[in-house]
């Protein structure tokens, strides 16, 4: 393997003007095309793929180090939020203080308005009664117990048909 440095040649692979060629084409294009990739076992999810960095396949790689990088950009977008204050609202369900799985809900439930003091952490279970017909009324009362001031999402009734 001998590496050439020659001046302004182009490289028949990519196209472009290149100094440092490998064979007949340039050392990027060697290094992409030519040099046979390894596949080893990634140290998380012990497949046999090719690694990224560090012993870790990409999914592995990016979970590991850009979940909460991602996590933060999510709470920009849909709730223009920073993530601090995301994570300190979502840190444990306001009715039962579990802290594994917080969802974000509005008070209000205008999902347009994302004060502070209209979003609250609930468990996945708590969320979802206070979003089921069956047992609203009990969620909306255990919340006012707990110092909230929640609001039920007003139906049309112009339209016919409407609940």
């Amino acid at each position: 393997m001998s590496i050439k440095l020659l001046q302004g040649k182009v490289c028949p692979k990519c196209g472009k003007e290149n100094n440092r060629f490998t064979g007949e084409i340039c050392h990027n294009c060697y290094r992409k095309f030519k040099w046979p990739r390894k596949k080893k076992v990634c140290k998380r999810c012990q497949r046999l793929m090719f690694l990224k960095s560090k012993g870790l396949c990409g999914g592995c790689y990016n979970t590991t180090y850009f979940l909460d990088y991602q996590k933060a950009r999510n709470q920009m977008q849909l709730y223009g939020l920073d993530y601090e204050i995301y994570k300190k609202i979502t840190e444990k369900c306001v009715i039962c203080g579990f802290d594994k799985v917080v969802d974000l809900h509005h008070l209000d439930q205008n999902r347009k308005n994302n004060s502070q003091d209209n979003l609250i952490g609930l468990c996945p279970n708590h969320h979802q009664m206070l979003h089921n017909l069956q047992f609203k009324e009990e969620m909306f009362n255990l919340l006012r117990e707990k110092g909230f001031n929640p609001q039920e999402k007003k139906l049309r009734t112009d339209i016919k048909g409407s609940y």
